[in-house]
């Protein structure tokens, strides 16, 4: 195992083989899931709604990823201690449910508001801002 810096996250690098060749590969990274705040979480809750269920079984359950990141993120209407919780809280339910059908969970992280996608001006940028992003590492 190694120790790696990517993008401001830390973590612990583990070995993957290939299974049918048993060779080390570098898997490819790509964000294979976004899901709004909004329809995810009722306002102020971590606790996934039915219909993120739905989505998250479907992103948890393809033959083609090898395991999985979980990011939190917040809008920026309250503190950045409370939203960095907030965010932390989300993304451990996302990654909760993931591992739940056997998904290979290797890192979950709230960022609170520190990674906007939009302004915090305005209500469709807050909404686009409050969303918790799944990470694929794939062969």
């Amino acid at each position: 195992m190694h120790w790696w810096a990517d993008g401001g996250i830390e973590g612990v690098m583990v070995s993957r083989l290939h299974p049918e060749t048993g060779k080390p590969v570098c898997l490819k990274r790509d964000t294979c899931y976004v899901g709004e705040g909004d329809t995810h979480f009722a306002t102020d809750s971590a606790h996934l709604t039915a219909h993120a269920r739905k989505n998250l079984h479907k992103v948890f359950t393809q033959k083609d990823v090898f395991g999985y990141a979980v990011y939190g993120h917040t809008d920026s209407r309250a503190s950045h201690a409370y939203n960095r919780g907030l965010s932390k809280r989300r993304a451990a339910a996302v990654a909760n449910y993931g591992r739940s059908v056997g998904a290979v969970i290797e890192q979950q992280y709230g960022f609170g508001e520190t990674r906007p996608r939009a302004t915090n001006k305005t209500a469709a940028g807050r909404k686009a801002n409050r969303r918790v992003e799944v990470i694929c590492y794939r062969w």
